[in-house]
């Protein structure tokens, strides 16, 4: 396989844990320089130490124009060909109809104006050199009913529209832009969903974790792990392009 990662340089959005951390650790295990990016400099660092010295640290609020626009100038001298957009939140878990404007407008900030502005700061000089890689990463809930979950359901099918979309403006110039979709990812973050859903259904947590798991032909959670690997694995396949690639261990509609 020739590789297509080893000296380049790698942004990751929300690098700070979960999936944006195993991300970042993923591709600089192959080589890559890597530009951690996310709100708190201090899960940032930490995760700069595990990786080493071959990375840059950027705080930066990526649902923010102004503040992604000082991140583009920050790090001018460096030749981002490889962009991940990672950074996302959970949103609320609440029926539609008891939904508050300002959260739903928060999960659209956060998944989905977050991608497009990094998209728009960072591509053009991916196009100028002929050549780079965007992975946004979306989620097997924008694909199927996510009861009480509607914002975030709704955003991450947002995020693949946009990624099918984006991918024919800039293809024709070399540049590369798919999505991942993870279905339920082994973690803290499941963990409290399942507490919230739990709360709202009368259930308990581990209730509503082995209905949610049983969706699943592997009955179980993706890990942090096979995601990163995963991103690693679309970098290395150069035809790749418009695709949305669903890591969700079978995660079916019921």
């Amino acid at each position: 396989m020739i590789d297509r990662i080893a000296g380049r340089t790698a942004m990751v959005t929300g690098a700070g844990n979960g999936l944006g951390r195993a991300i970042a650790i993923g591709l600089a295990d192959v080589g890559a320089r890597l530009i951690l990016v996310g709100r708190s400099r201090d899960k940032l660092e930490s995760v700069a130490g595990e990786i080493g010295s071959n990375c840059l640290v950027a705080t930066c609020d990526t649902a923010d124009e102004v503040q992604v626009g000082r991140l583009a100038r920050q790090v001018a001298d460096e030749n981002v060909s490889i962009l991940v957009n990672n950074a996302g939140i959970a949103g609320p878990v609440a029926p539609l109809t008891d939904v508050d404007v300002t959260d739903w407008d928060e999960v659209f900030a956060v998944n989905v104006r977050g991608v497009f502005l990094m998209c728009r700061a960072f591509v053009p000089a991916m196009v100028d050199n002929g050549s780079g890689d965007i992975i946004n990463v979306a989620s097997v809930s924008g694909k199927r009913p996510l009861v009480r979950r509607t914002p975030y359901a709704a955003s991450k099918m947002a995020v693949i529209g946009l990624t099918a979309t984006f991918a024919h403006e800039v293809g024709r110039f070399g540049v590369n832009v798919n999505s991942l979709s993870p279905g339920p990812v082994a973690g803290p973050r499941m963990d409290r969903n399942f507490a919230l859903d739990a709360a709202a259904t009368g259930r308990t947590p581990e209730e509503a974790e082995a209905e949610f798991v049983g969706r699943s032909a592997l009955e179980r959670m993706v890990t942090e792990s096979e995601v990163a690997d995963a991103v690693v694995a679309m970098l290395h396949m150069p035809g790749l392009c418009a695709a949305d690639v669903d890591l969700s261990a079978g995660m079916v509609a019921r």
